[in-house]
């Protein structure tokens, strides 16, 4: 196999288990913040503020993962020592 396919397959497990992560972690704390909410009401809007500050943390997290990923993927910095190799 060659090192460019398992580039390619780091980057899909990178994308892949990191929306995974993502998409748990979001569920989770959104029934959590429900149950809060249903048992306090009157703390409503600060649950609700927190909520939203988590969940931009959480998509940042992945889209740092997605970029990374994707920088491995157009700009490989293995495709040198691939060429060295195959320059043998």
């Amino acid at each position: 196999m060659e090192v460019i396919s398992f580039v390619a397959l780091a980057a899909g497990l990178i994308i892949g288990l990191g929306a995974v992560g993502a998409c748990v972690g979001i569920g989770i704390m959104g029934s959590k913040y429900l149950e809060s909410a249903a048992r306090q009401p009157e703390l409503m809007g600060e649950l609700q503020t927190k909520m939203f500050l988590l969940a931009g943390l959480i998509d940042a997290a992945f889209i740092i993962g997605t970029g990374i990923a994707l920088w491995f993927a157009t700009a490989n910095p293995f495709l040198g020592q691939l060429a060295a190799i195959a320059a043998k």
